[in-house]
This record gives C-alpha cells, sequence and structure tokens, in this order.
C-alpha cells in the first residue's frame, strides 16, 4: 500500500507500528561505510529495508542517492516522510519509508542530528546510531572522497549540532570497518520483526 502526500501531511499519528532507526553523526565518521556492511549482511530479511535518501546534490561520489532539483524538492515537500536541510543541501526520506514503517518493517536511514527533534515527532518508534570518530580521521575520510573543497571540509568538520536524544547505540568508528559494522547489524537485527 502507498501512501499519498496527504495521508503523510495531514497523519495525525505518529508513522508506526514499525521503527526509523536513524544512523546519525558528523560527516566523515564512516556512517555510509557501516550502512553498506550493514545492508549486505541483513540483505536476506525482507522486513529490514535501508532508505535512500534523496538530495539536491547530483549523482557521482559517496552514497547511492536519489537526486532531486532544488524546484522538485520544494514541489514535493508535503510527500517526505521526514526532510532536513544541510551543508546547504536538501535532504529528504521518501513516502515509502512511511509505507514500510506502517506495514510493521524496519527502515534504516543515514539522517541528521537536526532533524531529531522533527523525527521524534513522526514516528511512534525511533532508535538513534550515533557514529562518531576524532576530527583528523574524519578529515583525512572527507579528503580522500573528494566531493567537498578544503573550506567545505573544514566546515562540516566545525558543525557540531546538539542531539536532543541520548543515541540508542554509540559507535566510536576507528578500526576496521567490519567491526562497528557488524554492531550495527546486530543492533538493526535485534529491532527488526520476526
Amino acid at each position: 500500500m502507498s501512501l499519498t502526500q496527504d495521508a503523510i501531511a495531514e497523519a495525525p499519528q505518529p508513522l508506526g507500528p514499525g521503527a526509523l532507526i536513524l544512523v546519525v553523526g558528523p560527516s566523515g565518521a564512516g556512517k555510509d561505510t557501516l550502512l553498506d556492511f550493514a545492508r549486505a549482511r541483513l540483505r536476506g530479511n525482507a522486513r529490514v529495508h535501508f532508505a535512500r535518501r534523496l538530495v539536491t546534490r547530483p549523482a557521482g561520489a559517496g552514497e547511492e542517492h536519489g537526486t532531486l532539483s532544488v524546484e522538485d524538492f520544494a514541489a514535493r515537500q508535503g510527500e517526505f516522510a521526514l526532510a532536513w536541510q544541510a551543508h546547504g543541501l536538501s535532504y529528504a526520506l521518501g513516502a515509502e519509508v512511511a509505507a514500510q514503517v506502517r506495514a510493521g518493517d524496519v527502515v534504516v536511514a543515514n539522517g541528521s542530528r537536526a532533524t531529531l527533534p522533527e523525527a521524534r515527532k513522526r514516528f511512534s518508534r525511533l532508535f538513534v546510531v550515533h557514529v562518531s570518530a576524532p576530527v583528523a580521521v574524519r578529515a583525512a575520510r572527507l579528503a580522500m572522497r573528494g566531493r567537498e573543497a578544503e573550506d567545505d571540509i573544514r566546515e562540516r568538520l566545525e558543525r557540531a549540532p546538539q542531539i536532543d536524544l541520548q543515541p540508542d547505540l554509540l559507535l566510536e568508528n576507528v578500526g576496521p570497518p567490519e567491526t562497528c559494522g557488524a554492531r550495527l547489524a546486530d543492533f538493526i537485527a535485534t529491532h527488526a520483526p520476526a
């Protein structure tokens, strides 16, 4: 069953009975790498979905995402399950996320710390995974991905929005990605329906 734009915009109750697991943390902490690992590990679980974000950024290096123009993003604003602004870009989780959560499934998404208050209002079951890494490690990772200029990297490293929720899982991502990736996959599996 798909949700219409009006159904999402006018939903009187938070979305449920499924759950949204938002993986948040500073740029360069390795969220996409850990999500890729967990996605591969949980591939056989039909009740776990990994959201594909919509971003007003051209397709290219980094995460696989849906691309929208600024105008298209604004026109579709009412249909998103969750939307936010960061780093001069607009991000969203599409209507399919709301449908999957309403069906009782678990959706895992790369999110933003700044959107947690809104996510808490929209989803009846929200779990937060905070991924962190030392600044020097993050700076090296950001430089390696080659997506931002030096000034943009510096700005990303300085950005530190407050988290209004205590994370349900905290991952210090400094060793082999398999270590934290396995912890993330286990956490997701714990919250997935049988």
